[in-house]
């Protein structure tokens, strides 16, 4: 852990709610009561850091109970690592914590553990891709011991939290895959925890970009980029308005959604997002017998396979995996060549997945 600076917390109180100042940074924090009510939902002040505040007298930090830890390379924050930024939230807090974290290439590999929930991971407002967090490990690459390190363990960003949110920067695995290689499964991001939101993030690999891997998480005007099972997991996830961008020579698959049981309440809906790039590629590959995507309100451009849908070679999976489009365009998106096992959906069918209550946003989500 690198610690640095003398970053410390103000106080000032206005009428039953506080804001506090960390250097020039100010965090939104509520009353006692208000605080707890909120403390079990993300909103977009989790999300949020306010540079323009003028510093106020560091002596009153005692009554300070909200966090925020500058990253910053060039030594001036808290740490120079976004790792050690992690290391520095206490175990098991209660709070919500915000890793503000300035432009620069981190070249690390980052893990969030299950006891550190309520993090925000916040870079700088409009220099998301100037704000990265990149690594090169693949699957065939060797622990210590000899042992291969396996798809789940290459993630540069692995997050087992609770509550997690991050918006403003890049996650990055620059392993470039080649298709068909043994061992080019290479993870950008791992998202295991539950109630997870990402907002304006950018997501980059090639072979396994992003493994979302269990619980409900939200994707918002996100860019995730790929070739091969480029969005893949168990999780229920809604992405709104982002960005699939096939990065495919000649090749691939964008979602590859495992779900083995028809009563396993998961799947992927992508509402109103954007599907470019170059190759030719799958809307989906049926991991589980029961894999479910569904591509609703979407502008496809030419570069998915007529035939749109996978069973991964598993022609039992037609009967059972839940694949399908409802009122989507562009060049990609006509369905006259569509595996007949693929469903074009009426606005009933589709409507349970077209927005937050698909994950049970109303339970955590205060947008």
């Amino acid at each position: 852990m690198a610690v640095m600076g003398s970053w410390v917390f103000r106080l000032l109180v206005i009428g039953s709610t506080f804001s506090v100042f960390w250097g020039d940074i100010e965090v939104g924090c509520y009353a006692e009561g208000e605080k707890d009510h909120l403390v079990n939902f993300i909103t977009w002040d989790d999300m949020k850091v306010d540079l323009r505040k003028q510093r106020l007298d560091w002596r009153e930090d005692k009554y300070n109970k909200s966090r925020v830890i500058v990253v910053d390379q060039s030594g001036h924050g808290d740490s120079v690592t976004v790792q050690g930024a992690v290391d520095m939230v206490p175990m098991h807090n209660s709070e919500r914590v915000k890793i503000y974290i300035l432009p620069g290439i981190y070249r690390e590999k980052v893990f969030i553990p299950d006891t550190k929930p309520y993090i925000s991971i916040i870079g700088v407002e409009n220099r998301t891709s100037e704000t990265i967090i990149t690594w090169n490990d693949k699957a065939s690459d060797k622990e210590k011991d000899g042992s291969e390190l396996g798809t789940y363990r290459s993630a540069s960003v692995a997050i087992e939290s609770d509550f997690f949110c991050a918006t403003g920067i890049t996650i990055e695995n620059s392993v470039v895959a080649v298709p068909g290689a043994y061992g080019n499964q290479a993870v950008a991001l791992r998202i295991s925890g539950n109630k997870a939101m990402f907002y304006r993030v950018r997501i980059l690999g090639t072979q396994d970009t992003l493994l979302d891997d269990c619980g409900s998480h939200y994707f918002y005007q996100c860019y995730i980029q790929g070739s091969i099972d480029f969005v893949f997991g168990s999780s229920r996830s809604l992405y709104q308005d982002c960005v699939l961008h096939s990065t495919a020579k000649r090749y691939g698959a964008i979602a590859a959604h495992y779900r083995d049981s028809q009563e396993d309440d998961t799947g992927f809906s992508f509402v109103n997002c954007t599907i470019n790039g170059t190759g030719t590629v799958y809307l989906g590959r049926a991991w589980g017998n029961y894999s479910r995507a569904i591509y609703s309100y979407c502008d496809i451009d030419n570069v998915v396979t007529p035939s749109g849908w996978s069973d991964w070679n598993q022609p039992s999976r037609q009967k059972t995996a839940v694949f399908g489009e409802f009122q989507c365009r562009g060049k990609g998106a006509d369905r006259r060549k569509r595996v007949a096992w693929s469903k074009s959906f009426s606005y009933e069918e589709v409507k349970p997945f077209l927005d937050m209550t698909f994950i049970s946003g109303e339970k955590w989500l205060r947008l």
